[in-house]
């Protein structure tokens, strides 16, 4: 039953960590493991997709329900797979600098014994890795310090007028 939460600030806007995590699709291209995403359906801001992960000998495929409270809150509900169940969120709190501390939690259990052993000698290397990919993703598609940045160009941009 492995459980991570961890909360991050991060200097960009809760909008972009908002786009960023809720593009369920473009997973594959920079989250480890993650071997392909298909969204089997989207109703407004709900999103059925289906991930594929793989590691080593171990490849497995889950169906989850994804509701996007934009900006602030992405929550997962796990539907079918090799889970017993999976608990999963992230909320953006926006800073007073227009910077974000986003708030990550997750939660899971697989039905298989010998998966569960496997994850869990596994388990903290690999949540550090994948939230490590989330910011690192951020950074490229964001630049270094976007929230400060945009914050200084507002402030800038009132004392102008």
């Amino acid at each position: 039953m492995p459980t991570h939460a961890e909360q991050r600030p991060l200097p960009y806007t809760p909008e972009q960590m908002f786009e960023l995590v809720g593009a369920v699709e473009r997973y594959p291209e920079f989250l480890p493991w993650c071997t392909a995403t298909r969204i089997k359906r989207r109703e407004e801001n709900i999103v059925w997709a289906d991930l594929a992960v793989g590691f080593k000998v171990f490849r497995e495929t889950f169906t989850s329900k994804v509701t996007l409270d934009r900006p602030d809150r992405i929550d997962v509900e796990y539907l079918d797979g090799p889970f017993r169940y999976l608990n999963n969120h992230w909320k953006f709190l926006r800073q007073p600098d227009n910077s974000t501390v986003v708030d990550f939690y997750v939660d899971f259990e697989f039905r298989s014994r010998i998966l569960q052993k496997a994850i869990g000698v596994l388990f903290e290397e690999a949540v550090r890795r994948m939230v490590a990919a989330f910011e690192s993703r951020a950074q490229q598609l964001y630049g270094a310090d976007t929230a400060a940045s945009q914050a200084v160009a507002e402030t800038l941009q009132s004392s102008s007028s």
